[in-house]
């Protein structure tokens, strides 16, 4: 970058040149987080079978989205405290570390706990992304790139999978057991990353003083632990009226009082309860939230639908998500193009979570025979509404908050979006195995009366191992196959059927969105020279 800043003056203007600069450093970060989250969701059935743990599923997902979220709201503050590019490379050398790791596991305890180092890199690489977005680029033009990072979300939402199956479906590559390349390939993003961000990440912010509020992060980070513990790991595992699972969730209601009444009176709250006195950072924050719930019901479930029913391989299962990204990056680009040329950004998510309601309620119509076709007009729907929601919501938000707080405001929406995630998988895949439990012993006790002869072979602990691993399907009958399957397809009807009021919740919400005029490149550089001004001032 060529534009010269003195210590009390806000930078010019970005050229077009520089903003692609910034911007490529950040989408290969933004690449790294987003693809480890649709690549392992892939390869996790072939993993935590060679680990005999196929139980706790759910487990290599949580632990990643639960690190993740909870210092998701730190990056903010901290990148004002030391400047965005030290810190968002530090949080790629933390996801690598962890990669790295994950990759040698060894155990289903090991890999869970570097997952958790993953996450906290991750939380970082989402957080700071669309921090220096806002800090470079006017919302009246942010539309303009808002077709990258829709691509970026495309991209790794079918190469995820895609990486996923290939090498899950190969036991070793270059001597090494195929699924563990799921997480070395993260190493050669990871130093791409950190050469291009070094080469071109030089965005000056605005530096201010801060004290950091440490009993408020601590809070908030044991709050949203036990919030996720309960939710995710003991709720499923144990039962939502277990011990542990009503101990922890009255631990999040403690740890959620103490941390309102420590951010009610600390000098620099890490989430200052002000900002939802903003009517449009109260309502993205919730609309993020569902939408990350409902995103990640559809990348997390369809490969496991297409790999238990359809019978296709990880690598196939990957492929036929392309559909899912090719809306997304289509309606990202078209969405972004007509905000930048009408200034307007409320109808784009309106329609998108119309969208993905309509196209999350026609999943409940996948069986064993659903051609592909359907399959793909169904992922397509609802890649489109994706399109149109994601990146429109935080172009909303970051208008509608003082620059000043820009950084907090938009860690606190990828925060939100997070939760809703975390909570989202962890609410989905309940109900999966829930209902399962449900019609599995009723297709037993059926075909015991019926025909007893479809349970020959079939021995108590067949059915028991079946919970760790699928492939014991093989040894059934085709009778009992053709029941075992059907009760997949019903658990996966109710877990849509779950999914679908969840979005249309979001869709009553995005239609009392507050549409305000885009700030212009000229009201976005007052803006910046103002928040200089009260700084030096």
């Amino acid at each position: 970058m060529t534009s010269a800043v003195s210590d009390n003056q806000a930078p010019a203007p970005l050229s077009h040149k520089e903003i692609l600069g910034v911007l490529s450093g950040l989408m290969v970060g933004m690449l790294l987080a987003a693809l480890d989250q649709t690549i392992v969701s892939t390869a996790l059935k072939s993993i935590v079978e060679d680990f005999n743990g196929l139980s706790h599923y759910t487990w290599v997902v949580t632990a990643y989205l639960l690190t993740s979220t909870a210092s998701t709201p730190l990056y903010g503050k901290i990148s004002d405290l030391y400047g965005r590019r030290p810190v968002f490379q530090f949080a790629i050398v933390t996801f690598l570390i962890g990669s790295a790791l994950a990759g040698a596991s060894q155990n289903m305890t090991q890999l869970i706990a570097f997952r958790a180092i993953q996450g906290l890199g991750a939380g970082g690489l989402m957080a700071l992304t669309f921090v220096i977005i806002g800090d470079v680029i006017p919302p009246r033009d942010r539309g303009k790139y808002q077709g990258y990072f829709g691509g970026v979300w495309g991209i790794s939402s079918v190469a995820g999978p895609l990486l996923g199956g290939f090498f899950s479906d190969h036991n070793t590559l270059l001597g090494i057991a195929g699924w563990r390349w799921i997480f070395y390939i993260n190493i050669p993003f990871g130093i791409l990353a950190l050469v291009l961000t070094s080469a071109s990440l030089h965005v000056h912010n605005v530096k201010r003083e801060h004290k950091i509020d440490y009993l408020g992060a601590f809070l908030m980070v044991a709050g949203v632990t036990s919030l996720l513990l309960s939710v995710s790991v003991y709720g499923p595992q144990d039962g939502w009226k277990d011990g542990h699972t009503i101990s922890t969730f009255g631990l999040f209601v403690v740890l959620l009082v103490a941390f309102l009444l420590q951010e009610r009176r600390a000098l620099e709250p890490i989430l200052p309860l002000d900002l939802f006195k903003n009517h449009t950072f109260s309502l993205t924050s919730a609309l993020g939230f569902i939408i990350g719930a409902g995103m990640f019901g559809a990348i997390i479930m369809l490969p496991l639908y297409l790999q238990l029913v359809k019978g296709d391989s990880a690598t196939i299962a990957g492929l036929k998500l392309i559909p899912f990204m090719l809306g997304i990056v289509s309606m990202s680009i078209i969405s972004g193009k007509q905000i930048s040329k009408h200034g307007h950004y409320k109808r784009f998510p309106i329609i998108g979570l119309s969208m993905m309601t309509v196209g999350i309620l026609l999943l409940t119509r996948l069986d064993m025979t659903t051609s592909y076709l359907e399959l793909a007009l169904y992922e397509l729907l609802i890649g489109m509404g994706l399109g149109f929601s994601m990146q429109t919501i935080v172009i909303a938000l970051q208008n509608a908050v003082d620059f000043k707080d820009l950084g907090v405001a938009t860690s606190a929406n990828t925060f939100f979006r997070s939760i809703g995630s975390t909570i989202g998988v962890a609410l989905f895949g309940s109900v999966y195995a829930n209902r399962l439990g449900v019609y599995l012993p009723e297709m037993i006790n059926a075909l015991k009366v019926d025909n007893p002869a479809a349970l020959a072979g079939a021995t108590p602990q067949a059915f028991e191992d079946l919970k760790n691993n699928s492939a014991v399907i093989k040894t059934f009958t085709p009778e009992l196959q053709f029941g075992v399957y059907d009760s997949f397809v019903h658990a996966f009807h109710d877990v849509f059927m779950v999914a679908a009021p969840v979005t249309a919740i979001g869709l009553i919400l995005a239609l009392f969105l507050r549409e305000t005029p885009l700030r212009s490149n000229a009201a976005f550089h007052a803006a910046r020279e103002e928040a200089a001004g009260e700084q030096f001032g």
